[in-house]
């Protein structure tokens, strides 16, 4: 099929990557433009326009698709589809109706559970079973549009950072078999219950609330890990926690326990066993606490 792909953080590259394989045609990739990284605040493009890059792809970074000189542009390559994951800009009518069978979307969640930009984290917060990837073809509507396939996979202990590199690789694997025989895989109008939003992670939600019951303050944990991280604060510098386990402790919540960093919870308590100090890297907790003691008796903030 003669297609474009539209992507941007690395979640997408799996797909991008099964296009070329199952021999589509590329004839564009669209991606959001280079943005300031890392301290330097060099600008850096996309994970997807890096791999574009080195496969030898033509690449289009648009600010908007609003505007009518984008929308001819992109009705001008004459697609067959446009193959959507993450991308990040809004698609306005005009371009998802100008390829011959739309476009599609990789998008992980079991919509309609977790329309919006952030189900991954929602899931895990939330504290879902269950997720999934599904392919979906796009409409005008927020993640509305009808589904061609889906596959579901236990949440368990998985971080976001786990868990979005896993549904990559099954978005990508799905795609690929619908783009194989779309008649196959009909599509499938959204039910109306059970409709929920994973709105974008607000900063104030990443500092860790210890009023919570140890299980909500780990899943808080394994929500923001990779990035942004979640946190509590000692003698005004900042701790990322990147892992925890939970302990039958009891005591005032936010109180530290023991020498190992127990801490206790609205119910019971958790223990970080991987954290990182602002500037450094992360490290078990045992190596932390060689050289910064946080005592027992110690309220965290």
């Amino acid at each position: 099929m003669r297609l474009a792909f539209m992507g941007t953080p690395e979640f997408a590259v799996p797909t991008l990557d099964a296009l070329i394989a199952a021999g589509h045609e590329v004839v564009a990739v669209y991606t959001q433009p280079p943005r300031p990284a890392n301290r330097g605040k060099k600008l850096t493009p996309s994970a997807v326009q890096q791999r574009a890059d080195e496969i030898g792809l033509p690449v289009r970074s648009p600010l908007s698709l609003r505007q009518e000189d984008a929308q001819a542009d992109f009705a001008a390559l004459n697609l067959d589809a446009a193959i959507v994951a993450a991308y990040g800009l809004i698609l306005p009518p005009a371009v998802l109706q100008a390829p011959k069978h739309g476009c599609l979307n990789v998008h992980g969640s079991l919509l309609p559970r977790w329309r919006g930009a952030a189900p991954v984290q929602r899931a895990i917060l939330a504290g879902d079973a269950t997720t999934g990837v599904m392919v979906m073809q796009m409409e005008a509507g927020l993640d509305t549009g009808p589904i061609r396939a889906t596959t579901e996979i236990e949440i368990a202990h998985k971080t976001t950072g786990m868990l979005t590199m896993e549904l990559a690789e099954l978005g990508a694997e799905l795609m690929a078999r619908v783009l194989a025989d779309l008649d196959a895989f009909p599509c499938v109008i959204q039910p109306d219950a059970g409709v929920t939003y994973a709105a974008k992670i607000d900063k104030a939600e990443t500092k860790l609330d210890f009023t919570q019951p140890a299980e909500a303050v780990e899943r808080q944990i394994r929500a923001f890990n990779p990035a942004p991280g979640a946190w509590f604060e000692f003698e005004g510098e900042r701790y990322r926690v990147l892992a925890a386990e939970i302990t039958a402790n009891r005591g005032t919540a936010g109180s530290v326990m023991d020498d190992a960093l127990t801490i206790a919870c609205g119910v019971a308590a958790i223990r970080p066993t991987l954290i990182q100090r602002a500037g450094k890297p992360a490290m078990p907790t045992a190596d932390l606490l060689r050289g910064k003691a946080i005592p027992a008796g110690t309220i965290l903030s």
